[in-house]
């Protein structure tokens, strides 16, 4: 294994010093090391992270790997300084047996470039009518601990309930897709005035914080542990501010689309949540698919609150959701494209635009917190003597324009096409092992 010697960087925003990396951990840290068998990466103005955990992925293996495949997004991971990523279930076959869930965690390891953990269904197919095999899962080598319908909300109380109680024989975690499908058939994006400006069929919040509101009671009447997927109103936000008040077993997510971008963009207005992007970036035409996401982008006030939200402690985590689809699932029609945004390769330079360079918050939210919450031993950890070496290495003086041919994504639909956003990945580290150097994927 590569011994690595990374000069004058500064770990986690602390004073610029050493870390040598050997035998697949930080053997040591300090001013003025040298190790002559070791490979020096010159990091004077970096700034080392515990290497980022995602809580929300979309892999699409099995099934639709003309969209993304394992290795692909691990790539893609890999390059946005990500060490862990949990993949969803909505596969196909949906990942709702120990079977399915084994496979995803064996490409995983093959491709060595992330620790791919699954999410198992927490239903059947997905379909809301009975639980899938949480037990199985939960033993298998995959040993799962998240379930979750996303893409499909839990939307039966009682089903929802006899989730809860099942995890919690393992401490499991049942993870929601907040929405009450009787209040979002024909959706297409916020209800609002732009929704209706464009003649598209609204989405209410309400829709959201109804299920946010039903199953932290049903946590709480439980005592199991509640996560919520991808919130995006300043609604649900109270929700859980109060919940978490009372000392209900919940946790949150926000994505970074819905830090950054408004319902304004469906219209093709550049209305953001930061000036410094909007000056020199536009959305382009009106109703571009791109911008369709499940939850949708909601408004000025909802970017506010979630950022005020997340800086607060109510919102644990940034989690990218990462949802690739090919092409023909998204240049086309507004009302046929399919819901979802790419998000791997550009999450922390939206964390860094939202937060600015707060390194100790952003290691929180997009790397300890959720280690935590998944349970992914040696990840989430600050870089130090004895630790797994899965780290990140990040340039935030550098700006880049983001070009979705340039990917390493199968699938194409990023919603910042032609932004330019601050912070780089120079490298990733994962136990040890280089995946990322200077920018590029090692392998």
């Amino acid at each position: 294994m590569t011994a690595y010697l990374i000069k004058n960087v500064s770990v986690v925003g602390a004073a610029p010093t050493d870390l040598l990396i050997r035998d697949g951990v930080v053997a040591q840290a300090g001013p003025g090391l040298s190790a002559p068998d070791a490979v020096v990466v010159d990091a004077d103005g970096l700034v080392a992270l515990p290497g980022l955990v995602d809580l929300h992925t979309h892999l699409r293996e099995p099934g639709r790997e003309d969209a993304e495949t394992v290795e692909s997004g691990s790539r893609a991971a890999a390059l946005g300084g990500y060490t862990a990523v949990c993949a969803m279930a909505n596969t196909s076959p949906v990942a709702d047996t120990a079977g399915v869930v084994e496979q995803v965690w064996r490409l995983g390891r093959e491709a060595g470039l992330v620790d791919v953990q699954p999410i198992g269904a927490v239903t059947v197919g997905l379909a809301g009518e009975r639980l899938a095999e949480l037990g199985a899962m939960a033993d298998s080598a995959a040993r799962v601990r998240i379930f979750s319908d996303d893409g499909h909300c839990v939307a039966d109380p009682k089903l929802m309930r006899r989730a809860l109680e099942y995890v919690k024989a393992f401490d499991g975690i049942i993870a929601q897709h907040a929405e009450e499908p009787r209040l979002t058939e024909g959706a297409q994006m916020h209800e609002g005035e732009v929704s209706t400006r464009l003649g598209l069929t609204g989405w209410p919040a309400v829709a959201e914080e109804a299920i946010i509101a039903r199953d932290v009671l049903l946590a709480e009447h439980v005592g199991s542990r509640l996560h919520v997927c991808h919130v995006s109103t300043a609604g649900s936000v109270e929700v859980l501010r109060q919940a978490k008040a009372r000392g209900v077993r919940v946790t949150a997510e926000v994505t970074p689309h819905h830090l950054l971008l408004t319902d304004e963009v469906v219209g093709g207005r550049g209305e953001l949540g930061s000036a410094a992007v909007a000056a020199d970036w536009s959305p382009g035409a009106s109703y571009d698919p791109v911008f369709k996401v499940n939850p949708p982008l909601r408004t000025a006030a909802d970017v506010a609150a979630l950022r005020a939200g997340l800086v607060e402690g109510v919102i644990d985590i940034v989690a990218t959701d990462h949802a690739p689809h090919a092409v023909e699932d998204k240049e086309c029609e507004w009302a046929y494209a399919r819901p979802g945004m790419l998000g791997l390769e550009t999450a922390l330079s939206i964390a860094l635009e939202v937060l600015g360079p707060q390194w100790d918050l952003i290691a929180e939210r997009l790397s300890r917190a959720p280690a935590r919450i998944a349970g992914l031993t040696g990840h989430g950890v600050d870089p130090a003597p004895g630790v797994p070496a899965n780290l990140t290495l990040v340039d935030p003086a550098a700006r880049r324009r983001i070009e979705p041919a340039e990917l390493a994504s199968r699938s194409r639909n990023t919603p910042y096409a032609r932004m330019t956003l601050p912070g780089r990945i120079v490298a990733t580290f994962l136990r040890g092992e280089a995946t990322v150097l200077d920018g590029k994927a090692v392998k």
